[in-house]
């Protein structure tokens, strides 16, 4: 599983597991988490960046509806999951 690492604003950083990616409307999300099985919190991350970008830009999902639909979407792809 792939774990990246998120550079805050505040100069400090966050391991995260990238559980899942899935592109909807053309739009690309992921859904991390700080452990790698079990319960845990997970968050559902959107790519804000310029394709032509040398590093991607990611900002939490807070709009309800299109978190509802993104949620779903990940809950399909990862058959045992279930986000709430």
């Amino acid at each position: 599983m792939e774990k990246i690492v998120f550079s805050l604003d505040e100069g400090q950083t966050v391991e995260l597991y990238v559980l899942e990616k899935t592109k909807i409307g053309g739009t690309d999300y992921i859904l991390v988490a700080e452990e790698q099985e079990g319960d845990c919190d997970a968050m559902i991350l959107k790519e804000i960046t310029d394709k032509n970008a040398t590093e991607g830009v990611y900002e939490i999902v807070e709009d309800d509806t299109e978190l509802a639909a993104v949620a779903a979407m990940f809950e399909t792809l990862l058959e045992d999951v279930k986000l709430t």
